[in-house]
């Protein structure tokens, strides 16, 4: 059994790839659809009954997340082959908690969060009604933001029970909002909140003798105009950070960063400036539809188009269109 959340390091493993090739350093990462545990040899949902809302549509690969309304529930003895972080959304509500000989009760309140590592064995005990947001995220997935980071060695998590971390709490929302809505941002922006919260749990709970690696200033301008052309070719599409990084030459990590520093803003912040402008276009064609114009510029449908449109122009797409 590994012990509790080690990372190992990618120096030893055969299937790890140089960082300026992403394709080639992909780690293996299970899809799954619900957030599971082993009780015994067998895996089964963390938490009982169906979540509130279906994930299948996730862009991710690695990292599954439920919502969950629970009542008063025992969850029995069971171990976590993957991290699994908390967020409790509704409360006051208490908790009896069993880990690896030790244990506790804890009062939690909307905003606290529970992050347990790789290896943990455990119960749990809800004397009431919570509702809560749950992740669990494949060693794979942190394993490789570290190498993206030119983070060398092992990394060692520490099991919480009760913590608040505003960061967290904020990406975990929004991750859930985009869920619950059926991700119509796409996955370039599904693929941006995951690294994200990879990146903040390696950064604030992650124990390491290694430095980041500091950044040194954008993507070249070679780099640079060919990412930007296929953006423009590809508006319809939706994006994913990992193609637009092997573009450049970079991991996603090192691509986010640098193409911010290039343009002022992030990839998905740009292309939604860049269908926009696009869509203006469109709609100068009268024979044009609102739908069809949605489609055209990567919107999920006509409402998304409208809502993005929006905010961007200050008016709606048909009010732009009358006013031209």
């Amino acid at each position: 059994m590994p012990r509790p959340g080690k990372i190992a390091d990618s120096r030893t493993r055969q299937d790890a790839g140089p960082l300026a090739s992403p394709s080639s350093a992909k780690p293996d990462l299970p899809s799954a659809k619900r957030v599971s545990v082993l009780v015994g040899t067998r895996s089964v949902p963390l938490l009982p009954g169906r979540p509130l809302i279906d994930n299948s549509r996730s862009p991710w690969t690695g990292l599954v997340m439920e919502k969950h309304r629970l009542g008063a529930v025992a969850i029995p003895v069971h171990e976590h082959d993957t991290f699994c972080l908390h967020l409790q959304t509704s409360g006051p509500v208490e908790m009896d908690w069993n880990s690896s000989g030790r244990s506790g009760r804890v009062h939690s309140g909307v905003g606290n969060l529970i992050f347990l590592s790789p290896g943990t064995r455990d119960s749990m005990l809800w004397h009431g009604p919570s509702q809560r947001i749950v992740t669990s995220i494949q060693p794979a997935l942190l394993r490789q933001a570290a190498e993206q980071m030119e983070l060398k060695g092992l990394y060692d998590f520490d099991n919480q029970w009760s913590f608040q971390d505003e960061q967290l709490q904020l990406l975990l929302t929004e991750m859930d909002r985009e869920m619950a809505a059926g991700w119509p941002m796409g996955s370039l922006y599904g693929d941006l909140l995951g690294m994200s919260l990879s990146i903040a749990l390696i950064r604030k709970y992650g124990h390491t003798s290694s430095a980041l690696v500091p950044l040194k200033g954008g993507l070249s301008q070679p780099r640079l105009k060919h990412v930007l052309a296929y953006i423009e070719e590809s508006l319809d599409r939706d994006l994913r950070l990992q193609d637009l990084a092997e573009l450049a030459g970079l991991s996603p990590f090192h691509f986010a960063r640098s193409f911010r520093q290039s343009i002022g803003a992030t990839p998905h912040q740009y292309i939604v400036q860049r269908r926009v402008q696009r869509a203006k276009e469109l709609l100068l064609r009268p024979e044009w539809s609102i739908e069809q114009v949605a489609s055209a510029t990567g919107f999920a449908g006509a409402s998304q188009f409208s809502r993005v449109f929006r905010q961007s122009a200050g008016v709606t797409p048909t009010e732009w269109r009358r006013k031209v």
